[in-house]
């Protein structure tokens, strides 16, 4: 079977970099079931409501749905178990040494194909206060209207 080339997304989590300040990025490979990666590469899964946790020196997805192949019938597994992550042993031990110390978060970014394996972007994160996401708000607001009149005087 020949491997695909590239990258392709496949979810991505827009609310983790509202809600936090992504400090380091990590490349994580998922340990999946046959029919979960048949149904990733066709494009179902959702990682909004999903978080990650570390538990005895080993990574875990945790509520990270991947719906059931349509064709699966007896070999579909749980949509939302609990999934393990593979990372670098000196990869874990930073990512929980952070969480104790600074208390960082790990949040899953998105998840994508690269080179007929899939794999999940995973940040080292820091919670944004209020404050911080008022001011993200009033920047995008800033831009959107600068961008809306440089339109409209080319236009004129």
């Amino acid at each position: 079977m020949a491997k695909e080339k590239g990258n392709r997304i496949i979810a991505n989590n827009k609310k983790a970099y509202y809600d936090y300040f992504i400090e380091e990025t990590y490349e994580a490979g998922i340990a999946l079931a046959g029919t979960e990666v048949k149904s990733l590469r066709q494009g179902h899964c959702s990682i909004k409501e999903a978080f990650i946790g570390i538990d005895k020196g080993e990574v875990y997805i945790h509520h990270m749905n991947i719906s059931p192949y349509e064709k699966g019938n007896i070999f579909n597994r749980d949509p939302l178990r609990t999934r393990k992550l593979l990372l670098h042993r000196n990869e874990i031990n930073k990512l929980m040494g952070q969480q104790k110390v600074k208390g960082y978060t790990v949040v899953p970014l998105k998840v994508y194909l690269k080179d007929g394996l899939m794999k999940m972007e995973i940040g080292l994160a820091r919670g944004k206060k209020l404050y911080d996401k008022r001011q993200e708000i009033a920047k995008k607001d800033v831009k959107r209207e600068a961008e809306k009149e440089f339109k409209i005087r080319n236009l004129g």
